[in-house]
């Protein structure tokens, strides 16, 4: 006997769209706790859902809501009226740090315009008291400004501030990379003064026997003025003269071999006209000989 084939005219009813997210429609469905349903269909029964029905209660809703309001009007009152005097106060204080600064700037104003006249009053005494010589030592103490032949040397950082090793510094430390230092300034206006120069300036800074380079940092003073670099070292004489001079001295070859050890960028020229600034401040320092049997006469020191 054959088996019968089962029928399959009646197709099985398709799944659900979202029945792979049970989780998602038991929250739906469930959106509010048994506990919380339970609660909320006991008090439905009672009666006590709802607002509150009696007079006292009714009573005690309306002191409530009058004590907000009263609360939130009294606040917006407050406010209303402390913001003038808040107010007040911020522009008050904006006037006095306002004319603090002014007096600040005022200050600041009288002390250039005095130090502009103590430094006049020194170019002064120095041309006045300087004698035959005055000129000289005006131009030797840089009270004045000058200008005629002169020098250009310009002294810059490598390319590669990273480099290391020996070198003309005979170091490896910190200090002995690409970047120019104190003392590479140092032994290059000293080389100039001893090739001839008259006067020198760096950067526009110029230079007179109390002069000091220093170094703040990786940062090079004149004078305790910070400098940039490149540095441009312009110094008055005889151009060719001074380059030569310069190039075959012992500071002149020290600049070189930093220029073949670390590739500082150097350049040096011989200029027809050249301007110096006078010194930004003076120092005036006068000596007198002691008298006879005195300390200072008998070790040949001055005062000053």
């Amino acid at each position: 006997m054959s088996q019968q084939s089962p029928d399959r005219s009646t197709a099985s009813p398709p799944a659900r769209p979202d029945a792979s997210m049970s989780l998602l429609n038991n929250v739906m469905d469930h959106s509010l706790d048994d506990g919380y349903a339970e609660a909320s269909a006991r008090r439905r029964a009672d009666g006590s859902a709802g607002l509150p029905r009696t007079l006292k209660s009714k009573l005690g809703l309306a002191a409530g809501l009058v004590v907000a309001a009263l609360v939130v009007t009294l606040g917006a009152a407050e406010a209303r009226i402390s913001a003038p005097v808040v107010a007040k106060e911020r522009e008050e204080l904006i006037d006095r740090i306002d004319a603090e600064t002014q007096a600040a700037d005022a200050l600041e104003s009288d002390v250039d315009e005095l130090r502009s006249d103590v430094s006049e009053r020194q170019r002064k005494a120095l041309e006045q008291h300087g004698g035959d010589q005055g000129q000289l030592v005006a131009l030797l103490a840089g009270a004045t400004p000058v200008e005629g032949p002169g020098v250009k040397l310009v002294v810059d950082d490598a390319k590669d501030t990273d480099q290391g090793g020996g070198g003309p510094r005979e170091s490896t430390g910190f200090a002995d990379t690409g970047r120019v230092r104190d003392r590479d300034m140092q032994r290059v206006v000293n080389g100039l003064w001893e090739s001839g120069a008259e006067a020198i300036a760096i950067n526009g800074q110029r230079l007179t026997a109390l002069s000091a380079i220093r170094a703040a940092g990786d940062a090079i003073l004149v004078d305790n003025r910070p400098l940039v670099p490149p540095y441009t070292v312009l110094a008055v004489g005889d151009g060719k003269k001074l380059v030569t001079a310069f190039q075959d001295s012992a500071d002149g070859q020290y600049l070189q071999a930093l220029k073949e050890s670390f590739d500082i960028r150097t350049s040096i020229s011989d200029q027809a006209e050249v301007r110096l600034p006078a010194a930004p401040s003076l120092i005036v320092r006068t000596a007198e000989p002691k008298a006879a049997g005195s300390g200072a006469a008998d070790t040949g020191k001055g005062t000053s």
